[in-house]
């Protein structure tokens, strides 16, 4: 399949994804400053989920500038993955209207760890497929670092097991933004930039 069509779809979908997401989020219940704060955790999760969402689009954006054709493998993969976001509205408020709840902080990471490997697994099968792409090569030797964000994650379900229960929520937030800052330096240097 060529990349601007699934680019263009894939595109659609996040940009649906976001807008639920957003339409999720309450209305203070007084329009003053306490009432904005009562809403931190939402905003936190909204914040988490729109970066994961956010990420997810960028990392595939560049990708597919480097490449033409995308194999069927990979398109099953993303359509799981697609399937995966578009829970993420539902967990999202469901984390931040129960922040000390095991369950739904254990639901918000899943969706954060299958969302990780399922864009691992999409991104490998793109690098098997494109064996003579000199920049996706680069990038694909530089992957091992992506890990390091699905390693936070597990800690903050340690954290949320034994003693800090919303663990995974706050590890989330870490976990995006290193996945940001790592995607960001892997293509810097596949780049030379």
């Amino acid at each position: 399949m060529q990349t601007n069509r699934f680019e263009t779809f894939l595109d659609a979908i996040i940009a649906i994804i976001m807008t639920v997401l957003v339409l999720k989020i309450p209305q203070p219940a007084t329009p003053t400053l306490n009432g904005i704060l009562e809403l931190q955790t939402i905003y936190i999760a909204y914040l988490i989920s729109f970066l994961i969402l956010f990420n997810v689009w960028y990392s595939n954006h560049n990708l597919f500038h480097i490449i033409d054709e995308i194999d069927n493998n990979a398109v099953w993969i993303y359509g799981i993955m697609t399937f995966i976001l578009t829970l993420l509205p539902y967990f999202t408020i469901w984390v931040a209207r129960n922040v000390n709840s095991i369950p739904s902080e254990t639901m918000f990471g899943l969706i954060f760890i299958l969302t990780h490997i399922l864009n691992t697994i999409a991104d490998r099968l793109i690098y098997k497929s494109n064996p003579y792409n000199k920049t996706l090569k680069e990038m694909h030797n530089n992957s091992i670092l992506t890990h390091i964000p699905l390693i936070g994650i597990l800690i903050g379900f340690i954290l949320t097991y034994t003693i800090y229960r919303p663990g995974i929520y706050i590890s989330c937030l870490f976990a995006i933004l290193l996945w940001i800052i790592i995607n960001r330096h892997i293509r810097r240097q596949s780049h030379g930039k």
